[in-house]
């Protein structure tokens, strides 16, 4: 990228891409290299482990799933009322997903930038596989792929509201996530 890095202004931040694809990674090198405040990345796994641990039974029904978003909404919202930016950690690779977050923004007046995690398939596959994660199998994240394909265009994500969308490269670019992290430079309120 030769023109610099993409600045990502103050605001609500909406990582999409299927498990696997490297958000939680990406986020870590963020904060790791001082571009984002550790409680900037509101992440649905992390809140589903606040309120389950290890309980993979009780934290994948629909009432842990209502029970997960509706916190991670109520932390973007805090930060987001307090002038700060926010980053959703989830697949978002849905509308119907991304529409709640981009109607959480509207309340504040902050734009929306979404981070596209387009991998390949066949990486993804790879990646979760590596991962050893026995909650996300081979068939969920095809499934992910193909909606993050079907509904996630960088087109449709702008016509969803999202004032930015950026791709975010990852392994089957070449790019270590540490190099993808300093692609951006996040802007503070």
């Amino acid at each position: 990228m030769s023109s610099g890095p993409r600045v990502v202004p103050a605001g609500l931040v909406v990582l999409v891409g299927p498990p696997a694809s490297g958000k939680t990674t990406f986020v870590r090198e963020l904060v790791a290299q001082g571009s984002l405040e550790p409680d900037a990345v509101v992440s649905s796994d992390d809140i589903r482990a606040e309120f389950f641990g290890g309980e993979a039974a009780d934290a994948v029904s629909d009432t842990a799933d209502a029970r997960v978003f509706d916190e991670r909404d109520r932390r973007i919202t805090d930060r987001l009322a307090a002038g700060r930016t926010a980053v959703a950690e989830s697949t978002n690779v849905t509308p119907r997903a991304r529409a709640r977050l981009v109607a959480i923004a509207g309340r504040f007046c902050v734009p929306v930038t979404v981070l596209r995690f387009p991998q390949d398939e066949a990486d993804l596959l790879g990646q979760n596989e590596e991962r050893g994660r026995s909650d996300v199998s081979a068939a969920d994240v095809s499934a992910y792929a193909a909606l993050m394909r079907r509904d996630a265009s960088a087109a449709q994500l702008r016509a969803e509201g999202a004032a930015f969308v950026y791709d975010v490269p990852g392994r089957g670019q070449g790019v270590a996530p540490a190099e993808a992290a300093r692609r951006f430079t996040f802007r503070r309120a």
